[in-house]
């Protein structure tokens, strides 16, 4: 059979998108065909229910007659073709979600992700297919995919997977451009955002090109940042030859929100290797029907995250300080969940379909997220087979052994076997490591990994001093809150917490402190009237009804976890620090500017990993 998509999305007020699916070559025995409907899309580990946005579904024969259309399945329509062998499949889709998982047509641009608007002919999801796209007058089309022709765009991909995995962009964007190891990178930025496009060029290329560095090798002709700026965060979506970013319109400054932005470019392009070559077994060819388990995607994820800061500050996007800063911040958060203790990564990964795209108000307590643990763990790993090996090898190694023996070779690694390509990679048994850290729930000793690279992680209580009095602690409550009103309403007690032991639970709106009242604005002042180890007298409301509780405040954690360099450091801790962060010790030590002449003379030095 051949399929050929139709897309038409010329009456932008309406937000519907219109799409055909002409069929020909059907077989020519009566008979029936099904139409399916993706559940979830590749990146993007939820079920969405993407055809709840599916309206106006029909069928036509050769000759205009209407054919039989009958729903099934959720997700799934049979067309009743009889001995038709050429017969179109129409449906519209209400295209209102500037979410990289969804489909956008607006007054200014139409994007589309395929998972959410393409149905795939039962039996055909491995065969080509062609896509037509009909846009209003004047509007650019931008994609990645084999183009045809031009009047109108049409378009060639060799399989369904290949028309889900090449997102889609029109209208008029900002269009820049990067060239970095030889490819020709394209930037397109949808809506209006304050920023300098010479050095967004300029730092993308960085991005590129540290990523080039470690592999060796880009592995597509050509790649295109779809950014889209509104007023919120909806992160990336990656794809085999390019990237969807959703962003705030004013990420661009100041500097800590462009970090942010860095970071997800980055992380995102990262994953042209890491996921969508470099995979498990499971993922790919896909079951657009079903959950695809794996326990990998802390791998796929959490590592991936790991290189996204740490190749930003390869690409020296940000200093080492800045660098050793953020490893500080990712410490605290991961040490603050309780969690952490009763998932491992392993199970983290396989209930991401019930767990990480759902959050609830006892997910912190019971969970962990993939990303957060797989970027630390990554982290850990890579300073242990530095240490063990005295910088002979590293994770470095780890990845592009996997690039050479499954990525490149589109041949996805069998589930559970991860760790034993890390140690052939390195030479390393890392059994244990996985045993306490992966398939484990041991809580990780960041203090010994960091040791390797001669740094020191120590706590550090928010304290102000008033001559050589140190400010008393306030009293810690354990819980977390929302605005309703001028009332804080408790969303998350954490286990352990003196919240929690008091008995308070989400849900329970705040009154007053031992008979003072509280608001959202006034609570944390409130608390720091109190000590650790005072008694306090909570009025509330749960469920409608007045309530008073006795709760003993306990110690907050630290206010951050900093890591600095030893000045004891051996020799070959700090030839470990200087080849991680690609760095001189100087810097690492906050003892030279990062960017200053000597500090690069001296980065010339570093042994390679």
């Amino acid at each position: 059979m051949k399929v050929r998509y139709v897309v038409s999305a010329e009456d932008v007020s309406s937000h519907y998108v219109h799409v055909a699916i002409e069929v020909s070559g059907a077989p020519a025995a009566e008979g029936e065909i099904e139409l399916v409907m993706p559940v979830w899309t590749p990146g993007s580990y939820l079920v969405r229910e993407f055809a709840r946005l599916v309206r106006r579904v029909q069928a036509t024969g050769e000759d205009g007659r209407t054919l039989a259309v009958t729903k099934v399945r959720k997700n799934r329509w049979r067309v009743q073709k009889g001995k038709e062998t050429a017969f179109s499949f129409s449906y519209s889709v209400y295209a209102h979600d500037i979410s990289v998982e969804g489909v956008d047509l607006t007054e200014d641009h139409l994007y589309f992700n395929g998972a959410p608007l393409f149905c795939y002919v039962d039996g055909t999801k491995e065969d080509p297919v062609e896509l037509v796209v009909h846009v209003p007058s004047g509007w650019k089309v931008y994609s990645e995919l084999q183009e045809l022709g031009r009047n109108p765009p049409r378009f060639r991909a060799s399989n369904f997977d290949e028309l889900v995995d090449y997102p889609f962009d029109s209208g008029n964007p900002t269009e820049l451009s990067v060239r970095a190891a030889g490819v020709p990178h394209r930037i397109v930025l949808c809506g209006r955002a304050n920023f300098s496009p010479h050095k967004v060029e300029e730092d993308v290329r960085k991005v590129v090109e540290a990523t080039y560095r470690l592999f060796g090798d880009l592995p597509m002709p050509r790649y295109t940042f779809f950014y889209h700026a509104n007023e919120r965060w909806d992160g990336g979506l990656e794809h085999l030859a390019g990237t969807a970013i959703t962003m705030p319109a004013t990420v661009f400054a100041p500097k800590k929100d462009y970090e942010s932005f860095l970071e997800v470019t980055c992380h995102e392009y990262f994953h042209l290797f890491n996921v969508k070559r470099i995979r498990s077994k499971v993922l790919g060819p896909f079951d657009y029907e079903n959950e695809n388990y794996t326990r990998m995607l802390w791998a796929m994820e959490g590592t991936t995250d790991y290189y996204a800061h740490l190749l930003l500050r390869r690409a020296g996007l940000v200093t080492p300080k800045k660098y050793l800063e953020k490893v500080g911040e990712r410490i605290k958060k991961f040490r603050e969940i309780p969690g952490r203790n009763l998932q491992s990564l392993e199970e983290a990964s396989f209930d991401s379909w019930i767990d990480l795209y759902r959050p609830g108000e006892e997910s912190r307590n019971i969970s962990i997220s993939y990303y957060l643990k797989g970027d630390l763990v990554s982290l850990c790993m890579d300073l242990e087979i530095r240490g063990r090996t005295e910088n002979a090898r590293s994770l470095d190694d780890v990845m592009r052994h996997l690039w050479k023996e499954f990525g490149k070779k589109g041949v996805g690694i069998p589930e559970g076997d991860w760790g034993k390509e890390a140690e052939k990679a390195t030479g390393v048994d890392l059994g244990s490591f996985f045993d306490r850290y992966v398939r484990g729930r041991d809580d990780v000793d960041f203090a010994t990994f960091l040791r390797h690279a001669g740094l020191l992680l120590e706590p550090k209580d928010d304290e102000s001093t008033e001559g050589d009095e140190p400010a008393e602690l306030p009293g810690f409550l354990g819980v977390e809150f929302r605005r309703e009103g001028d009332r804080p309403r408790i969303t998350v007690a954490l286990d352990g917490g003196p919240g929690r032991r008091a008995g308070l639970t989400p849900g329970d709106e705040l009154l007053a402190f031992d008979g003072y009242r509280v608001t959202f604005d006034s609570v944390g002042e409130m608390l720091k009237k109190f000590s650790p180890g005072d008694k306090v007298s909570i009025t509330l409301f749960r469920r409608g009804l007045l309530r008073t509780v006795e709760a003993t405040l306990g110690k907050a954690p630290p206010s951050k976890w900093t890591l600095k360099a030893d000045p004891s450091a051996s020799e070959i801790a700090r030839k470990i620090a200087q080849s991680w962060l690609e760095s001189p010790w100087e810097a690492i030590a906050g003892r030279a500017d990062a960017d200053s002449e000597k500090s690069k003379e001296k980065a010339k030095e570093r042994p390679k990993a």
